[in-house]
């Protein structure tokens, strides 16, 4: 059970690190997940996050805790526990970003994390059907493909963005985010095509790759300030994984922090109210939480939506005999089919909120649609300035630690869902997507005053599942990685998944935590020559 290279958590990063650092068979490299495999047909099937959210066998099911932004509403907060982790049960949808997001990292002194430095490893990634240019890449292992499921509603939502001054775009991942049309989606052939698919099937085969699944990380072990392997609990029993080299932590926003605090390494307060002795105290560990969270406003409509085929006997038939017999159609579905970066203020030099559309109405992802015919107009701030935190709870792994979102804590967050839930309407109200539009129902029309759609917000808003920053990278007191991942301290010890953001990126974060494990591949490859 010695390896030169142990990797914690099998999801987005993780699976990249796995594919990369056994390319050279040189290298032994041991991937670690708490969850199973990935042979769940529902992972599989785009359509199919209604069947692994809120299911315990693929879902960590998180819960917040009561947040005084939302009158004191706890939220669902789901991430992936399963091979791939939550790229084998989100949304799809392949966002990467602002060019100006990834500026800041550098100018915040993360020298080799701005833009130009980045950019390649998301080309490097990426296997894009519209082919190749100056920011996509075709021969990736990341498959990544247009929408093909269109309705009428949301050709009308494109077109009444258009109408009051958002263009059109054909991408989001371009020379400029800003504008409204269709996403692309992280798919092939109509199946899901998670990190695992792409990067760690290929790379199963191989003999210096161990993958180890059902394998809970109980905390990392160290010999005096080197990682040198990681304790885990399997089948009922406690074992080592050791590593030589390196313990690379991609267990995500919740997960990294979490194992660093119950291995000694965290706030002293936080650590001795566990009985947990403090190894090293990193204060930053599992602050600087960071969510974008998500309006949804819903709007009935004259025009037939997927509330109504999903909803008949017969359209359940025909939605799965088209996806049987043509992997297309419904089931073929991202979370959301159109999008549109927008800025809630003139005066903002860019995009500062993002809507999802969906064809369809639910008051809870997995738990039904609405009756009625309706299409869901979702809306969040891109860059929120309020900071959560998450601090374990017990000194036992098992145990879920508490997360603290503190969403809506700052003035200007609260302005901007306000406004970007008016901006919505505007849009609404424009034609052709006014004539198809036949009541708001949520929030509803009645709700007019700032102090009324804050307060509609405050108890229907819910997270988009962008958790990120809980071990940012930087150089301050509150940072817990340096440019290079490595976490400050530590020898043989690196972070890399969502949680190393310094600060949130502009849009949905799948895409970016693939770049970050693509880098951080190229990061160790070069620390070991």
């Amino acid at each position: 059970m010695d390896f030169d290279y142990v990797v914690i958590g099998a999801g987005s990063a993780g699976c990249v690190l796995a594919n990369r650092l056994s390319a050279n068979p040189a290298n032994d490299v041991a991937l670690l997940e708490a969850g199973g495999k990935d042979n769940y047909p529902w992972i599989h099937i785009p359509i199919g996050y209604f069947k692994t959210l809120h299911n315990p066998k693929y879902d960590w099911c998180y819960r917040t805790e009561p947040d005084p932004g939302l009158n004191g509403r706890s939220l669902e907060w789901p991430r992936g526990k399963v091979l791939g982790g939550s790229s084998s049960i989100n949304g799809l949808l392949y966002i990467r970003g602002q060019k100006e997001d990834y500026d800041l990292w550098r100018q915040l002194g993360n020298i080799g994390w701005g833009f130009d430095d980045v950019l390649p490893y998301f080309v490097k990634s990426e296997s894009n059907e519209n082919g190749s240019d100056a920011y996509h890449g075709a021969d990736g292992p990341l498959a990544v493909s247009n929408i093909r499921v269109k309705r009428g509603v949301t050709d009308a939502f494109i077109e009444s963005a258009a109408s009051i001054g958002i263009p059109k775009s054909d991408d989001f991942n371009g020379e400029s985010q800003e504008g409204v049309g269709y996403f692309q989606l992280t798919k092939k052939n109509g199946l899901r095509w998670s990190s695992a698919k792409a990067y760690l099937k290929p790379a199963r085969s191989r003999q210096n790759l161990s993958v180890v699944t059902h394998a809970l990380a109980r905390r990392i072990v160290f010999e005096g300030k080197k990682a040198v392997g990681v304790e885990i609990s399997r089948n009922g029993k406690i074992e080592t994984i050791r590593a030589r080299k390196e313990v690379i932590l991609s267990a995500g926003a919740i997960g990294s922090p979490q194992i660093l605090q119950l291995s000694g390494v965290g706030p002293a307060s936080v650590l001795k109210e566990q009985g947990i002795d403090v190894l090293s105290e990193l204060k930053g560990v599992g602050e600087n939480l960071q969510d974008h969270l998500q309006i949804r406003s819903v709007y009935k409509t004259s025009e037939k939506t997927l509330n109504d085929e999903a909803n008949s006997w017969f359209g359940q038939v025909m939605i799965g005999a088209q996806y049987m017999l043509q992997r297309r159609g419904p089931m073929a579905m991202g979370v959301s089919q159109v999008c549109a970066f927008a800025r809630s203020d003139e005066a903002l030099d860019v995009p500062d909120i993002q809507f999802h559309i969906q064809p369809l109405s639910t008051d809870n992802p997995g738990h039904g649609l609405h009756k009625f015919s309706a299409f869901t107009s979702s809306v969040c701030q891109l860059r929120p300035e309020s900071r959560g935190h998450v601090h374990i709870n017990s000194a036992d792994p098992e145990a879920y630690p508490k997360i603290f979102a503190n969403y809506l804590a700052t003035e200007t967050d609260c302005s901007v869902a306000v406004r970007g839930v008016r901006l919505g309407r505007k849009i609404a109200k424009a034609n052709p997507l006014a004539s198809m539009i036949t009541d708001e129902h949520e929030p509803g029309w009645n709700l007019e005053s700032d102090d009324e759609i804050l307060d509609w917000v405050r108890n229907r808003a819910t997270t988009i599942y962008h958790p990120t920053s809980t071990c940012k990278m930087g150089n301050d007191d509150m940072s817990v990685v340096d440019n290079r991942l490595k976490v400050h301290g530590f020898d043989g010890l690196r972070v890399a998944d969502a949680s190393i953001m310094p600060t949130l990126v502009s849009g949905n974060t799948n895409a970016p935590s693939i770049m970050i494990g693509e880098k951080a591949s190229d990061l160790v490859l070069e620390d070991a020559v």
